[in-house]
């Protein structure tokens, strides 16, 4: 098996390694701060859990393991049960992504320290010529979660962004828009499909990327890197 096909194989188990933790920690994300902010339901639905198979669905995982993009199961929530149902819906929604930007800071926290002078040689020594695979798994981690995260943030319903931008909207605005929820979702997933979107994700994406290696900036001062090349993940994703 040549390079090549070896970055094939390690992407799909990559994609399935986040679906086994991003997309919990999302959904358990969301189902926890629902339940905190005093609605049962995402409790009483065995939601507060990181037991992957309790948040994926089928089609979504399917897509994020050979695409790159795909969805958990959606917590369902009662606002009833909130004692301001705008406000309380908009933290459970911003929790999920907040969640993924954690996780994505995490695990760039980890990449830098793995491709630090102090630990990359010991990598190579012990995996000579695949040494790149290592801090690639939280390099992936990394640029996936941000990914997620972004993408969740737009303002379009059924996403996290739509609750959270909602929640500032007359009601009367807020249910004609969520008749047509269906449909939209449809033209957003088109859209991302067709690469329409690349530019303006990709815009934000390096700007959260950016953020969170500034705030990671800590690590290089105690891990420093002599090949500066590691330090742009994308590099570090796409060596052959």
């Amino acid at each position: 098996m040549n390079l090549l096909e070896k970055l094939d194989l390690f992407n799909i188990l990559i994609h399935m390694l986040l679906l086994f933790t991003a997309i919990p920690v999302h959904e358990c994300a969301h189902a926890l701060m629902a339940d905190k902010l005093g609605d049962p339901t995402p409790r009483s639905q065995g939601r507060i859990t990181l037991n992957p198979f309790a948040h994926l669905t089928l089609w979504g995982s399917m897509l994020l393991i050979f695409a790159g993009f795909g969805w958990g199961k959606p917590v369902a929530v009662d606002a009833r049960n909130f004692k301001k149902p705008k406000r309380d819906m908009a933290l459970t929604a911003l929790a999920g992504p907040v969640s993924n930007i954690i996780m994505a800071y995490l695990s760039m926290v980890v990449y830098k320290l793995l491709i630090s002078d102090a630990l990359y040689g010991g990598i190579r020594s012990l995996l000579p010529g695949s040494a790149q695979f290592v801090p690639m798994i939280f390099a992936y981690s990394a640029i996936i979660n941000i990914s997620l995260a972004v993408f969740n943030f737009l303002p379009v319903p059924p996403l996290d962004g739509s609750k959270i931008f909602n929640s500032v909207l007359p009601d009367s605005l807020y249910f004609r828009i969520m008749k047509y929820e269906q449909y939209i979702i449809v033209v957003v997933i088109i859209l991302v499909y067709s690469g329409l979107l690349d530019t303006p994700l990709g815009f934000l994406n390096g700007i959260v990327r950016s953020a969170l290696m500034s705030l990671t900036g800590w690590v290089d001062g105690i891990a420093p890197v002599s090949d500066m090349y590691l330090l742009d993940m994308e590099y570090t994703m796409n060596a052959r």
